[in-house]
């Protein structure tokens, strides 16, 4: 259950599910179950508001009160519209609910220990302002928990943005898949733990779907690691280039070290000739050779992958080394210096694109590549990558790597310990340790921001960047012992 719907998908794969026989109140009633299930998995019975819109959102809202109702809770239900203007599904849970239909306002709130909100779901089409606005700044200044249903009303269910002002939950519980506004900011934050229940949509129906769009998990890309075979070779796991720095010597030196923890046979850094010997002082295991040479190193077929940027410095002559280097189509990693280098002609830098080629802005240096590019995150990494023929990774609490062909991800897990001076260079070392190997671009960039998030995870506070590398032989051996015997 990798999968992650747009908004539209969902309904079509609601659709697609009635058009196969089962009823749309079928569904709907199996949604009511799961949340109240949900609810009462973590709290005993108490006073519930359940706020219902005018949608299915609300309908799903109507079930919720009824089974509480009936399961000896003191429920109040508010609607933002008159009974009778309910449709379909909606309105036929309205008939089944007993209990008393009452305005929507601030008084709903009084007295109430859980909140139920069912006022609009993933399809938002408008912000909430004027007196629905003051009811959800209500509702979050109450300090009451709050559990939502699909998504936290206000967010948006594709790009994750607040239209308006949206409510803040402390569990939301969606059905079938998740959608992307669940793990892109904000709305990742303003759904609290998340829930996706099964409302009997078939794994087939959304395979017929055929998303795109994935949760960054194992499953997506475990398939394409090019593990060592017995009888292999370290010139077999690859020769990466690093170009470094002159004086900022730090990021390359991250990154070669990265690198080399991801799996690449063999790392060379590249860089002026006063620099190297710092870089051969940080680790016996790297080779050193000066910029000049670089030309006769990719010549040799044998230097299959390449990693620029990370403290090289930004300007026309980082421009210039850049462009013949691509022309080499080797897997390459642009990051940092070589992103902002080209921000005043980034047309140069995606024509000379023409091998595996995988980008790592920050928000920063994706503004500067890409200033014409606007909407959420997901869009915005999808058109990059459209545009400039490379996988796009942009970096964040929700990292989005998109490629070319369309497909995308997104990062699930929380570590905000990686906020911190030269993380970002690692990511780099691990995505172009992982393509030197073979590794298929799309899959790298998944695979090497899931391992960077997950080290983040797992070492938690007083994290620094140069823990990040020495985590990765847990990480991998995880996966290594998980594989099928």
């Amino acid at each position: 259950m990798f999968e992650i719907l747009t908004t539209e998908q969902m309904y079509e794969a609601d659709r697609k599910t009635i058009d196969a026989g089962t009823a749309g109140d079928v569904l709907m009633e199996n949604a009511g179950a799961a949340v109240v299930a949900e609810i009462v998995s973590r709290w005993t019975p108490r006073s519930v508001t359940v706020l219902c819109g005018p949608g299915n959102n609300g309908g799903d809202g109507f079930v919720v009160a009824r089974l509480l109702r009936h399961a000896g809770w003191s429920v109040r239900l508010g609607l933002l519209c008159e009974a009778e203007k309910l449709t379909g599904d909606a309105a036929l849970n309205a008939g089944r609910w007993d209990g008393a239909v009452e305005r929507l306002s601030p008084a709903l709130l009084v007295g109430a220990d859980l909140i139920v909100d069912c006022l609009f779901g993933a399809g938002l089409a408008r912000s909430i302002e004027g007196e629905l606005a003051e009811l959800v700044c209500a509702v979050n200044a109450c300090g009451v928990p709050v559990i939502a249903v699909d998504v936290p009303s206000g967010v948006d269910g594709n790009g994750g943005e607040v239209r308006g002002v949206s409510i803040k939950a402390d569990v939301t519980v969606t059905f079938c898949r998740s959608k992307p506004g669940h793990y892109l900011l904000p709305g990742r934050v303003l759904c609290g733990q998340l829930i996706v229940c099964d409302i009997g949509i078939t794994d087939q129906t959304i395979r017929d779907i055929r998303p795109s769009l994935m949760r960054n998990e194992p499953g997506i890309w475990r398939a394409g690691i090019h593990w060592p075979g017995v009888d292999g070779h370290k010139y077999h796991r690859g020769h990466l280039l690093v170009v470094g720095g002159a004086s900022m010597t730090g990021a390359g030196r991250l990154v070669a070290r990265a690198a080399r923890r991801a799996g690449a046979g063999l790392l060379t850094v590249v860089a002026d000739p006063s620099a190297l010997p710092v870089y051969a002082a940080d680790s016996p295991g790297i080779m050193t050779a000066p910029i000049a040479s670089m030309d006769d190193l990719l010549k040799d077929c044998r230097h299959n992958a390449l990693i620029i940027g990370p403290g090289f410095g930004v300007g026309d002559e980082t421009c210039s080394r850049i462009i013949p280097l691509l022309h080499y189509c080797r897997c390459t990693v642009l990051d940092a210096d070589a992103l902002t280098s080209f921000a005043e002609q980034p047309s140069t830098l995606f024509f000379a694109i023409q091998g595996p080629t995988v980008l790592t802005p920050h928000e920063g240096e994706f503004a500067r590549l890409f200033p014409d590019i606007e909407g959420d995150k997901l869009s915005r990494a999808r058109a990059a990558a459209k545009r400039s023929g490379a996988t796009v990774l942009i970096k964040g609490a929700d990292t989005v790597i998109a490629a070319p062909d369309g497909r995308a991800a997104i990062n699930a897990i929380d570590a905000p310990w990686l906020a911190t001076a030269g993380s970002g260079d690692v990511l780099a070392g691990i995505i172009g340790g992982l393509m030197a190997q073979g590794m298929e671009m799309f899959d790298a960039a998944c695979m090497g921001a899931w391992l960077h998030a997950r080290a983040g995870a797992d070492l938690g506070p007083g994290l620094i960047a140069e823990d990040i590398p020495e985590h990765l032989p847990v990480l991998l051996g995880e996966l290594w012992h998980a594989l099928p015997e």
